[in-house]
């Protein structure tokens, strides 16, 4: 099937349900055009994930809080590598990666995984992730069906924020979304503290809460609330 006619058929499931277009739906129309058992997209810039505005169900949320919190996974590499990324065999990987995300996502029981860069041409804005709970590679319609949704959707993101004031997110981005604002908190007040990049500072965040066997967000609910100082640990 043509491109041209793949966009069209892709675009009339989004606003089958309505003229206007929902991220929900965005998420919705991946799984079912690549015929995959759920999918997520994931906003990033400058190489950290920055959270999620849509999911389709309770694992593909969890897959992409995953990738939030451990800051690796397939939707990292994808915007990092400006490729498309997959793991058809999540479990018995031909080369091991994802150290820390891969026992994880079988937990929640993806089997494959697979990820999309979000570009408008230069412009980097994420990625989008399928998986399946069963592994296996995509067919070469899926996978064209998901390279044509990816860029359906950076297309669909760039519009939906094109009216929203500068430095904050689009509202109907946001609205269905897991964006975890106190982790960018803490990472700018660790930066400060410990005179770092911001992402510099959102790795230390991670490492901590790893080392820690801690959630990320309650770790930075207490940098925040200033109970806990990165910096005086570092200093110890």
């Amino acid at each position: 099937m043509p491109d041209g006619e793949r966009r069209l058929r892709l675009i009339s499931l989004l606003v089958g349900h309505g003229p206007d277009i929902q991220t929900s739906r965005l998420c919705e129309v991946s799984a079912e055009a690549t015929g995959m058992s759920g999918a997520g997209i994931m906003l990033m810039s400058e190489d950290v994930p920055r959270g999620s505005i849509c999911t389709t169900d309770e694992a593909s949320a969890r897959i992409e809080e995953l990738q939030f919190t451990l800051g690796e996974g397939p939707s990292v590499d994808a915007y990092v590598q400006d490729r498309p990324v997959a793991e058809p065999h999540l479990a018995r990987a031909s080369r091991p990666r994802w150290l820390a995300f891969t026992p994880a996502a079988l937990e929640v029981g993806a089997q494959a995984v697979f990820s999309f860069p979000l570009h408008v041409g230069a412009v980097r804005l994420g990625s989008l992730n399928l998986y399946c709970d069963r592994p296996g590679g995509l067919t070469d319609d899926q996978h064209a069906d998901a390279l044509v949704m990816a860029d359906v959707a950076a297309q669909a993101v760039l519009l939906l924020q094109a009216n929203a004031p500068p430095g904050t997110l689009a509202k109907e981005l946001e609205a269905g979304g897991e964006f975890h604002y106190v982790v960018h908190q803490a990472s700018g007040m660790i930066a400060v503290q410990l005179d770092i990049s911001i992402a510099r500072a959102l790795i230390q965040l991670r490492a901590y809460a790893f080392a820690n066997d801690r959630p990320l967000a309650g770790v930075a609910d207490e940098i925040v609330a200033r109970t806990l100082r990165l910096d005086e640990l570092a200093a110890d």
